[in-house]
């Protein structure tokens, strides 16, 4: 079941966002977050009327997608970057592309014309599952980053939507 992220399921969402920070590339920070931090900015995407979803596997979280601004300029605002994770528990199930697809039919619903995919280029995973779902390559930033020893090479995917104009 896939249903909007409560305060109640930040805990399990910290858990699965430490443990992309630790473990993967997925995530280009170095030191875990604590609950206060992920709490913030819970609060944060409520204040602004940003998504979060939750996909629930038997009562228990077993992912999160959640979409926010590209950037801060105004000439932006129908632009979105998303992030979606899936607790390593639950990986192979479908789950990633099924919080997907209800984020893109969300995000169509809410007039945004472009979301953007920040993958990291060596997870070919991430890259299939976007590239299934119809996003399309628009770019890598070589070396944008430095994690385990070794450069990240970020790979930018975009998938378009109608917009707020049809255009």
């Amino acid at each position: 079941m896939i249903r909007k992220a409560v305060r109640e399921d930040i805990p399990t969402i910290l858990e699965i966002f430490n443990d992309n920070i630790l473990n993967s590339t997925a995530i280009y920070m170095y030191k875990p977050q604590v609950l206060e931090e992920r709490l913030a900015w819970f609060d944060a995407k409520v204040a602004a009327g940003e998504p979060l979803f939750v996909y629930e596997d038997n009562g228990v979280v077993a992912g999160y997608a959640t979409y926010g601004p590209f950037r801060a300029y105004p000439a932006y605002q129908y632009t979105v970057e998303h992030s979606v994770y899936v607790h390593k528990d639950h990986f192979k199930k479908g789950i990633g592309s099924k919080l997907m697809k209800h984020l893109i039919a969300y995000a169509e619903q809410a007039g945004v014309k472009t979301m953007v995919a920040c993958i990291d280029a060596e997870n070919d995973g991430s890259i299939a599952a976007h590239e299934k779902l119809g996003f399309v390559y628009a770019g890598t930033i070589q070396n944008a980053g430095y994690k385990f020893q070794r450069w990240l090479h970020l790979a930018f995917y975009q998938l378009n939507l109608k917009g707020p104009f049809n255009q």
